[in-house]
């Protein structure tokens, strides 16, 4: 008997590396494994992994309520209302919006299941998501899991990976449900501008569609652009959900803390499918990153930081034969483009082994993702580490470049 016959079509093709070699960062043991070999891990979207990080304010009070006793008990599955009341704030403040912390907000134990969350209530069989290329791999499998069939919408390297509202006019047939959007971009680290989002709003209200907006990396946009929610957008606030999550920009991934917002009417039925869902977000968890929900001024002491990393990166990879890379507008990743010196799948193979460093293999990202690396210049506490990384990373591919007669 084949068992994986009587599994859905989407989850018959996985594989978790338990029967075969996988080669994706977030699957399998692949990575403990070139981690004791001495390989820098720059694969991970963790800021600083695996250096500490924790902000003073969170980790005195992660140790004050684990005291307490408190934490081995369970919140709601909405999540504790302290915490949404913060976020409700914490919405004021960065993007002007007035939410119900009780109606509008529900936590998840990260943005992951956040994003298939969001989806959940929409997505069934043949329904259409349209996801801009690139982007995150599983805003591409998320749809393909309910059942629904992902439109790659394509964006280009000569725009830094804009959106052409066009390119979405094309892909538009009577099964489109949903517009799921990276905002900022993960990998290219784009920063949609003003004027796109209200074209890509436009296009989904004349349309009658739904909107995901994924803003993991909200808090990571550089001075010199503006972060623009598109749920702020005319018509938008009814038809979108936006999802969030103090991973990126707060530099807490291993909290596993986020947070959908979005109308109440649709609010309602995540709220009451929380429990079946997703389940109850850590309760340690959700105490201890109040404090930063309340004063989140140390995150500029990390946009400090992935300033000068994508300067570092852009001027390496930029003087190096045969590679080129755009200066990211928000995250701390680098999008680089290795295609005319070969295979990026091979390229990622060689400098695991030659510049001892792990990075992202592109084409997990979309097709336009072929020939490009995705590095997490976010990585370490010290930027020493990071630009010796880099330097390594270099080298190793002018090395490469030479060897194939590119200089």
């Amino acid at each position: 008997m084949n068992i994986k016959e009587k599994m859905k079509p989407a989850f018959r093709k996985l594989e978790g590396g338990l029967f075969s070699s996988v080669e994706k960062a977030d699957v399998g043991d692949a990575l403990s494994d070139l981690q004791k070999r001495g390989v820098a891990l720059m694969s991970w979207a963790d800021p600083f992994a695996p250096d500490p990080s924790i902000p003073q304010i969170v980790l005195d009070k992660a140790i004050e309520v684990i005291k307490s006793g408190f934490p081995a008990h369970y919140m709601m599955p909405i999540g504790s209302l302290d915490l949404r009341k913060a976020v409700a704030d914490r919405l004021n403040r960065k993007y002007g919006i007035t939410v119900d912390p009780a109606r509008n907000i529900i936590i998840n134990p990260g943005s992951d299941i956040g994003l298939m969350f969001a989806m959940t209530p929409f997505i069934g069989d043949g329904d259409e998501v349209l996801v801009h290329d690139p982007s995150y791999p599983s805003n591409f499998l998320n749809a393909e899991l309910l059942g629904g069939v992902t439109v790659k919408v394509p964006t280009y390297e000569e725009d830094n990976y804009h959106l052409r509202i066009e390119e979405y006019e094309k892909r538009l047939t009577p099964k489109t449900k949903m517009v799921l959007i990276s905002s900022p971009n993960n990998p290219t680290g784009t920063a949609y501008t003003r004027k796109e989002l209200e074209e890509l709003s436009a296009f989904i209200v004349k349309n009658d569609l739904i909107c995901v907006s994924d803003q993991a990396f909200e808090d990571t946009v550089f001075p010199e652009h503006e972060m623009v929610n598109i749920a702020t957008l005319p018509g938008m606030w009814e038809r979108t959900l936006t999802v969030c999550s103090v991973s990126k920009g707060m530099g807490l991934s291993g909290f596993r803390v986020g947070w959908i917002f979005g109308d109440d009417v649709i609010m309602d039925v995540l709220h009451g499918a929380a429990v079946n869902i997703q389940g109850a977000t850590s309760t340690m968890a959700q105490m201890a990153v109040l404090p930063a929900m309340e004063n989140d001024d140390f995150i500029q002491d990390y946009i400090v930081k992935y300033d000068n990393r994508r300067k570092y990166a852009y001027d390496v990879f930029n003087s190096t034969p045969g590679v080129s890379m755009k200066m990211p507008e928000a995250g701390f990743y680098s999008w680089i483009n290795i295609s005319k010196l070969g295979n990026s799948s091979e390229i990622v193979k060689y400098l695991a082994q030659e510049a001892l460093v792990n990075c992202n293999d592109g084409k997990y990202y979309g097709e336009q993702g072929n020939g490009h690396l995705r590095l997490i210049h976010g990585a370490f506490w010290n930027d020493e580490d990071c630009f010796a990384a880099i330097d390594r990373m270099g080298a190793a591919l002018k090395k490469l470049a030479i060897s194939n007669g590119i200089s």
